[in-house]
């Protein structure tokens, strides 16, 4: 398992074949990668805050749990902080199993708890000025399956 919050952009091929290279038990490689959107238009850039040694651990105890519950060989969390600007890719999670379905509901587990429960603050910042980025019931209504 492997876990890693960064400033600087990733290289989403290198990660994606670095993380399914050598696989012998695993059938199943599923990946997501988040990328920053303009919704609604006018967004000059996304400012991601954290507090490190929390972060890092909150980030790490959800991907245990993936790992727990589902029949994992591995999983890869990474997920960036700092000014990102749209088309930018802002995380992805990576998880390798013997079976797809396992690798598949992990890999949601992982989208839905990182989007809810990782302590990141995020600020939209316009033309118009700079606004937080409130919790959205729909995420949360996510969390309820698992």
């Amino acid at each position: 398992m492997r876990v890693v919050v960064q400033t600087e952009p990733f290289d989403l091929g290198a990660e994606t074949s670095g993380f399914a290279a050598g696989r012998r038990v695993s059938g199943a490689i599923v990946t997501f990668t988040g990328v920053v959107r303009d919704v609604a238009g006018g967004l000059e850039a996304m400012e991601i805050e954290h507090y490190p040694g929390m972060t890092l651990a909150a980030l790490e105890s959800i991907a245990q749990e993936a790992v727990s519950r589902w029949n994992l060989e591995d999983a890869l969390v990474i997920h960036r902080h700092g000014r990102l600007t749209p088309g930018e890719m802002i995380m992805m999670v990576g998880t390798a199993s013997p079976h797809r379905k396992d690798a598949f509901e992990a890999a949601e587990y992982l989208m839905d708890y990182l989007k809810s429960r990782a302590p990141f603050w995020k600020r939209e910042i316009t033309s118009e000025g700079a606004s937080w980025v409130a919790a959205k019931e729909t995420d949360e209504d996510a969390l309820k399956r698992w």
